[in-house]
Parts: structure tokens; C-alpha cells; sequence
């Protein structure tokens, strides 16, 4: 993995392609390159690094009007030249990029290496170009030889095949990770993400896994693995262009952080029904009498979608009173669960491609489970495997953290909560109050966001401790997991997160002047219980920063973060704003690469 792009049209395809890289770079990866048909064969440029070193060394004279561009991020082979993508073939007939794992790659280079085939790299993609290679000797057409290569393979794909006998067509196929059509005027376009797509067209369409297809200049056609023909309908992409620049700000990350008031209300239009004191999903596709008849939810993500779960489960329990509770899609499907009749499954995913998470999706439905999804991106892969569910309409996320979508899953966890408590037991007078502090959400967020120099002065006086302690005790405990995750993915300094109430079971022998403690500290039922934590710290001369809604006793924190005050329910969702602001201002300070964190990725679709 990480980033695909192809053209076929009139024009030059080198520079669509490297703008559609530059496009995919908030993905993560390691090195890029691109291939172009050209009279005469095949022209190939890669180079380990960013899409502007690759861009660099491309020739002037570059010139084709088919081509294929990769961005990636290392599986196989550590970062270089040789093991960039696209790879050739020994003759420079075909080229490939390729997005996931093949895992019997090893078996498959040893049969190779046995007929003769010379390798140029330590990746499991060459595989799949010296096995086009092998089926072309005996079938004439492109997609007939990429069809019976990838009957050898094991694992998953999403490839774009360049011919230099065919050079009128490129082929694509997905299993397991994301390919996307864009449809031009007398041309066409293929991506892993519709980001490289929407400067040229909002005309998409999305390949299912097992799917392949021909694209020319003139149109597309989607087919199987055993090709038959499939018949797929273009869909209009909403998203801007303009979402994909920083508009004036240092880093995608602040402008998306800037970014969540409308996020969060873009996930609550049309969705408060304050004349029934409850939520309008008619995405769910669940009556009330199916909403009824579950006495369970399971919630599966992965990093922060995961522990938006953990925050969406305690909202469930709280508000519709039934046992709910999230667990790492990359261990749900590993242990070989359990599908109840009457459990409610939900999925969460930004990008919708998370492959755990979607793997776990067709395992529970292979089971007869019920699936619903809460994912941000429009015709994604979990959300079309999904019996029902619920779209962010967030906005594209380009930075590797996530921010925005983080909240606005939270919020749409809420939406979920309400309508679940409105079914059951939660009263009018109840359904009022939570309605009243989803409203109130988007103007609250501003408020904190005012807050922005402070808690950059704040991150700066903290950066450089070698680590930090997030505690937190029941609705703090997710946002306390969440934003040491936050800080350690974007400064890279070491950040735990634990139950408050768990930290003098063991971490407080960590705790001392070198290791301060972020306290998450709302204003409910358990502020004394927090307190006395802080003063636990405080007593081993620990350095304490509290978020909360009222400032305590100086002997409790050296430094505090308020922010308002909403429902009991809801204030997890306002508790997360300042610790994405804390740790975006401590990689600043620590001069990190902010929106590309090194070794991540933004959608991993692969194990």
C-alpha cells in the first residue's frame, strides 16, 4: 500500500498522475513513482521519498497518455528505489502497482525463481508482474492475463496493470482494498481514494472485492474474476476540491481541528427530531420493533474508531440501558466469535476501507449477524457490505490523525444512543435534555477552539518531557485513551492512557517530576474520586494539566483546561477537543511532520 492513480485520455498522463500522488500523500507512505506507455515501451520514474522528489526527477520528455502512479508504504522491503512501485516485468512489457498483501508471495517467487525469473526487488508486488508476464505467453488480451495471474494469488489487492502492447487500456481489480473509477470527458481516471479524482470529475464508481475492470479513453467495463460481465452505476462525488488544500492554514491537521464545528453540524442536520425528543436515522433500516428485539451491541473499529466505540458504548448504556461494548476489529475475527441473533453489530471506520474492520463486517454477516455501519466516506466498502448505518458527512479527512471524524463519530454515536433510548426506556423529558446538548455542541467546540494560543503554550511547556500519563475514570477513560494517542502519533512522544482509578494498581511507581499526567476531570458524579487521584500525583511530585469544567485547588494541578459544560452524557465529546489541540501544538513545537507521521498510514487496508 498506499496510493494508486491511473489515466488513460489525450492528454500527458505524468503530470495527472503526479498532482494525484501529491493528492494521496496524507495517506503515508514512503516512496512513489510512475509509468507512462510510450512508443516504444514502457517509461518508468521512482524514487524513494516524497511525491515532489519523485517530480524532481522526472524528464522532461516523459510523455504517454496512459500511465500509473503508486505511493507506498513498506510491507515488503524496507523504503528504496528498487522496492518502489510500479515494478516491470524482466522484458518491460507490463508494469504494476499494487495496494495490500500478497501472503503466499514467498511460494510463488520460489516457483519463479525456479523457471529463471530475475528479480529487481524484495517485494511481494514483483510477484504479480512476472505472473502476468508468464500468463501473457499463452492469452492475447490484457484482462484475460491479468484474470489467470490473480488465480495464483493469495491475499489482497487492489492493482492497475500498464501494457506497452496494449497501451489503449489499463486494467484494475480490487479484493480487499479500494479502486475507484473517475469518469472524464474522453477520458478516464483509477485511484485508490477519491481524493486523486475529484480535481478531474465527480463521476465515480466503486469496484466490489472479486471485481475488475478495462478502462479507455472512451469508457469502462467492469467484470468478475471468472468474467462475467457486471453491470456498476456512476455516483456523484460531494466532496470540494478545495477540502484537499490547507486553505492558509500550517497543517491539514489545525484546519481540520478548525474544521469540527461544521463537521459536527453537518452529523446532526436533519437527525434531531425535538418534536419526539429522539434522533431521525432512517439509515439504520431498523423499525422500532427490530431496535427492540437487540439486548446487545458490539462495537468494532480500529485506533481512534476504536475508541470512539469504547465513547459510543458508554453512550448506549447510558441512554438506551442496553449492554453495549466495543472491542479492536483486529481481534474480533481472530478469535472465532460468537454471532448472536440479538446482538447489534456496528462497524466504525473513517475511510470505510479499514480492512480489519471490514473483514470483521463479512464475518459477522457470514454468520447471520446484523451490521450496521458509522463510516465517513460515501460508497465505501464497509459501508456497502452494511445492512445499515449512519454517514458522518464529516468532510475529507487528510491529515493521518484523526480529528474531526473522531468527534463526529462521537456525536453520531449519541444520535444512535438517543434513538436506541427513545425505543426503550428513555424519557421525553430525557430525550429533550440530550437533543438540547447536541444543538449546543457545535458552539461549545468554537468556545474551546478560542482557547487555541493558551493551550499552545501549554503543549510547548510540555513537549519535551520523554513521556506523558492520560487518566481518566468512566466517560474520561475513551478520551483519555484517545489523546495519548493522539499525542503519540503526532509528536512521537511516549503518551499511556489509564483508568484513573487503576493508576495506584501499578503505574504510579512511573509517576514523578519527569512524568506529568494529563487528568480529564468533567464535572459529574466522580469529580471528588478524580481529585483525590490528582492529589495522589501531586503527593509524588507529579506534574498535573486538568481538563475539565471547574478549576480546582492549585494543590491539585499545576495547569487546567476549561471547557463548557453540556450534558453528563455528552461532555466526552467537548473533553477531546483540547487534547487534539494539545498534541498537534506539541509536534509543532518539537518540529514533527504533522499531517504524515512517520510509519502510518491513513487508511491501513492491509493486516
Amino acid at each position: 500500500m498506499c496510493g494508486i492513480v491511473a489515466y488513460i485520455g489525450s492528454k500527458d498522463a505524468a503530470p495527472i498522475l503526479l498532482e494525484g500522488l501529491a493528492r494521496l500523500e496524507y495517506r503515508g507512505y514512503d516512496s512513489a513513482g510512475v509509468a507512462v506507455a510510450a512508443k516504444g515501451g514502457l517509461k518508468m520514474v521512482k524514487k524513494k521519498g516524497r511525491v515532489a522528489d519523485l517530480a524532481a526527477v522526472v524528464p522532461a520528455r516523459f510523455k504517454g497518455t496512459a500511465g500509473i502512479g503508486h505511493t507506498r508504504w513498506a510491507t515488503h522491503g524496507e523504503p528504496s528505489d528498487a522496492n518502489s512501485h510500479p515494478h516491470l516485468d524482466g522484458a518491460q512489457r507490463f508494469a504494476v502497482v499494487h495496494n495490500g498483501i500478497i501472503e503466499n508471495a514467498d511460494q510463488l517467487r520460489a516457483k519463479l525463481e525456479a523457471d529463471g525469473v530475475v528479480f529487481a526487488s524484495e517485494t511481494d508486488t514483483e510477484v504479480l508482474v512476472h505472473l502476468i508476464a508468464a500468463e501473457a505467453k499463452t492469452e492475447t488480451e490484457l484482462e484475460d492475463a491479468v484474470r489467470a495471474a490473480l488465480s495464483r494469488i493469495v491475499g489482497t489487492y487492489g492493482i492497475a496493470v500498464l501494457d506497452a502492447e496494449q497501451p489503449d487500456r489499463i486494467v484494475v481489480a480490487r479484493n480487499g482494498s479500494p479502486i475507484v473509477l473517475g469518469i472524464g470527458e474522453k477520458e478516464m481516471f483509477a485511484a485508490s481514494d477519491v481524493a486523486a479524482l475529484v480535481r478531474y470529475t465527480r463521476q465515480v464508481v466503486h469496484l466490489d472485492d472479486g471485481e475488475l475492470a478495462t478502462v479507455r479513453a472512451d469508457g469502462f467495463q467492469t467484470f468478475t474474476q471468472d468474467a462475467r460481465a457486471t453491470a456498476k452505476k456512476p455516483s456523484t462525488v460531494d466532496w470540494e476540491e478545495a477540502s484537499y488544500d490547507t486553505a492558509g492554514h500550517a497543517h491539514f491537521l489545525i484546519k481540520e481541528i478548525h474544521e469540527q464545528p461544521a463537521a459536527v453540524e453537518r452529523t446532526l442536520s436533519g437527525r434531531v427530531d425535538e418534536r419526539f425528543a429522539t434522533a431521525h436515522l432512517g439509515g439504520l433500516n431498523l423499525d422500532a420493533r427490530e431496535a427492540r428485539a437487540f439486548r446487545r451491541v458490539k462495537i468494532l473499529g480500529c485506533g481512534s474508531a476504536y475508541y470512539s466505540g469504547e465513547l459510543g458504548a458508554q453512550l448506549i448504556e447510558e441512554l438506551a440501558r442496553i449492554p453495549a461494548h466495543a472491542e479492536p476489529a483486529s481481534e474480533f475475527r481472530y478469535r472465532n466469535p460468537v454471532i448472536e441473533a440479538d446482538t447489534l453489530y456496528i462497524a466504525v471506520s473513517q475511510s470505510g476501507e479499514t480492512y480489519d474492520t471490514l473483514a470483521a463486517v463479512q464475518e459477522i454477516k457470514r454468520k447471520g449477524g446484523r451490521v450496521l455501519g458509522v463510516v465517513n466516506t460515501v460508497g465505501s466498502a464497509i459501508a456497502r457490505e452494511c445492512d445499515g448505518g449512519v454517514y458522518l458527512h464529516a468532510g475529507p479527512e487528510i491529515s493521518v490523525a484523526s480529528t474531526k471524524a473522531f468527534t463526529s463519530t462521537a456525536v453520531a454515536f449519541a444520535l444512535i444512543a438517543l434513538h436506541f433510548g427513545r425505543v426503550h426506556d428513555l424519557s421525553p423529558a430525557d430525550g429533550h435534555r440530550i437533543c438540547a446538548g447536541l444543538k449546543a455542541l457545535p458552539g461549545q467546540i468554537r468556545e474551546i477552539l478560542a482557547q487555541e494560543k493558551e493551550i499552545a503554550e501549554l503543549a510547548a511547556a510540555y513537549a519535551h518531557n520523554a513521556g506523558m500519563m492520560f487518566v481518566g475514570r468512566v466517560r474520561g477513560w475513551p478520551v483519555a485513551r484517545e489523546g495519548a494517542q493522539k499525542l503519540k502519533e503526532v509528536s512521537y512522544v511516549h503518551a499511556e492512557a489509564y483508568p484513573a482509578s487503576e493508576l495506584k494498581h501499578g503505574p504510579l511507581a512511573l509517576i514523578g517530576p519527569e512524568l506529568p499526567t494529563v487528568a480529564l476531570v468533567p464535572d459529574d458524579e466522580l469529580v471528588e474520586k478524580n481529585l483525590t487521584t490528582m492529589g495522589e500525583i501531586r503527593a509524588r511530585h507529579g506534574r498535573v494539566l486538568m481538563v475539565g469544567h471547574t478549576a480546582p485547588d492549585p494543590k491539585f494541578a499545576e495547569d487546567t483546561i476549561l471547557i463548557p459544560k453540556n450534558e453528563p452524557e455528552l461532555d466526552p465529546i467537548l473533553l477531546g477537543i483540547p487534547l487534539q489541540l494539545l498534541a498537534y501544538y506539541a509536534a509543532v513545537a518539537l518540529e514533527r511532520d504533522v499531517d504524515k507521521p512517520r510509519n502510518l498510514a491513513k487508511s491501513v487496508t492491509v493486516e
